[in-house]
């Protein structure tokens, strides 16, 4: 009797053993992003971005506070999140879609695979689609996803004041680096 309820929540615990085996997450991504104007440059980083990548169905994840990006003058950081990104009531932005063209088979040799990742970037509390091309560098036991894409600040709402519109780019390049490890 003892044995069987032993047993009992091993069994139970299988079916989500087996899930795991083909999730990846990472705690310390990196998001950053680049503003060039024949003004000024303007770029911040975050390198806290956590992200949740299921290679079986190719489902990815991730999420970045707003509050966390680093800029290298303390007042941008300010105006940044006081004034554009509205950071208190907008506190993250994330990310929900599906990366293509590696396999869960891939994911355990090294090499460096192209993929595409589709799917919804919620910013500044609106939701646009986003496709980007990329690539997966699997090393050791670190499988390393990076892209690059740009987003308009103006289809976020994010309203740029006119006295200040020359300084900030039309088109803002976003670079993603992110370090997954399998779960």
């Amino acid at each position: 009797m003892r044995t069987s309820s032993f047993l009992s929540p091993l069994f139970l615990l299988l079916p989500a053993l087996g899930f795991a085996q083909d999730r990846y997450a990472a705690r310390a991504g990196e998001i950053s992003f680049h503003s060039s104007t024949p003004i000024e440059n303007i770029d911040a980083v975050n390198r806290k971005a956590t992200s949740v990548f299921d290679a079986a169905t190719g489902d990815v994840q991730f999420s970045v506070l707003i509050k966390g990006f680093e800029f290298e003058k303390a007042l941008m950081q300010e105006h940044f999140n006081e004034n554009y990104m509205e950071s208190n009531t907008y506190t993250k932005s994330t990310f929900t879609g599906k990366m293509t063209g590696i396999t869960s088979a891939q994911m355990t040799k090294p090499g460096k695979y192209e993929v595409t990742v589709t799917g919804d970037l919620t910013m500044h509390g609106v939701t646009k689609p986003v496709t980007t091309k990329g690539t997966v560098t699997v090393e050791g036991s670190t499988a390393t996803a990076v892209s690059e894409f740009t987003v308009d600040p103006e289809d976020y709402k994010i309203a740029i004041p006119g006295v200040v519109r020359g300084k900030i780019a039309e088109r803002i390049t976003i670079k993603v680096r992110i370090p997954y490890t399998k779960l």
